[in-house]
């Protein structure tokens, strides 16, 4: 049969201009498939989630500090040290999966704040940051309030003396 409807190729009249293949040169390769975004892994260590929730959960007003008394101190000396850079990932610890993550953060409220409203915030703006920057699911963000701080109570960090 001859019909011109049955032949196939680019000629044939049933097939549209956007059907048929464009004209390979000699030589040609095509190269990869599918979405450029889609080929290859992408992993984020612990270490990136737990500084994106630390500064975002310093961002809400009511929060004064991350970490216990000890690593505050700790962090404070470190901070302290020459060619030390400060930890923004203090009072955060992050399990990471491949499409999920889970929180846990301690913090330090200020005096007169509702705590039940500064951890909503916390976890609400913490969630944002870390799954808006990160792509990964957060499927749960664990607050300890460790200690409140007074409006008269002097910062437990040391005295800088530099000689």
């Amino acid at each position: 049969m001859t019909d011109s409807t049955h032949r196939k190729g680019p000629e044939s009249p049933t097939q549209s201009s956007d059907e048929r293949e464009p004209p390979r040169r000699a030589g040609t390769i095509k190269r990869g498939g599918g979405d450029p975004a889609v080929r290859g892994r992408t992993t984020i260590a612990d270490g990136v989630v737990e500084k994106i929730a630390g500064l975002a959960a310093r961002d809400v007003v009511g929060v004064h500090a991350m970490g216990s008394g000890l690593s505050r101190t700790f962090g404070a000396v470190r901070d302290r040290v020459p060619g030390g850079t400060k930890s923004v990932a203090r009072g955060v610890k992050a399990e990471v999966g491949e499409v999920q993550t889970a929180l846990d953060l301690e913090i330090v409220v200020d005096y007169g704040v509702s705590i039940g409203d500064v951890a909503r915030a916390v976890r609400e703006n913490v969630i944002a940051s870390v799954e808006r920057m990160t792509g990964l699911e957060v499927v749960e963000v664990n607050i300890a309030v460790s200690d409140v701080k007074l409006p008269d109570e002097e910062e437990e960090e040391p005295e800088t003396r530099l000689q």
